[in-house]
């Protein structure tokens, strides 16, 4: 069964940092592009971050770009988002996003919640 597991939301005051974990099951995410999404309170889901099949090249969001770093563990089959100096605005559900651009496989994860709060 193909899965997409994220952990490691919570509650942080502003200024702190998470890291956020995507593990894969049921596929290998080597031939995967990986990207996180998240939709916060009230909003559309946005798009945060993706990192190509290799980990060569990584993509931000102008909100994230400099505090929030995405790097990839292919031998663990997990993706992990570093976010720092966080920010109320970060608050949102966070998804993780599997897709190959060999077979157009497109997975979801169940999401994690963020809350930045004081």
């Amino acid at each position: 069964q193909v899965q997409l597991v994220e952990s490691g939301g919570g509650l942080v005051q502003p200024g702190g940092s998470l890291r956020l974990s995507c593990a894969a099951s049921g596929f290998t995410i080597n031939n995967y592009v990986m990207r996180w999404y998240r939709r916060p309170p009230g909003k559309e889901r946005e798009w945060v971050t993706g990192i190509t099949e290799s980990g060569d090249s990584t993509y931000y969001a102008n909100p994230v770009k400099g505090r929030f770093t995405l790097s990839r563990d292919n031998a663990k089959n997990t993706v992990y988002l570093q976010m720092n100096s966080l920010k109320p605005e970060d608050t949102a559900v966070y998804y993780c996003n599997a897709y190959s651009t060999l077979n157009a496989n497109d997975y979801w994860g169940q999401g994690t919640q963020v809350t930045v709060s004081s």
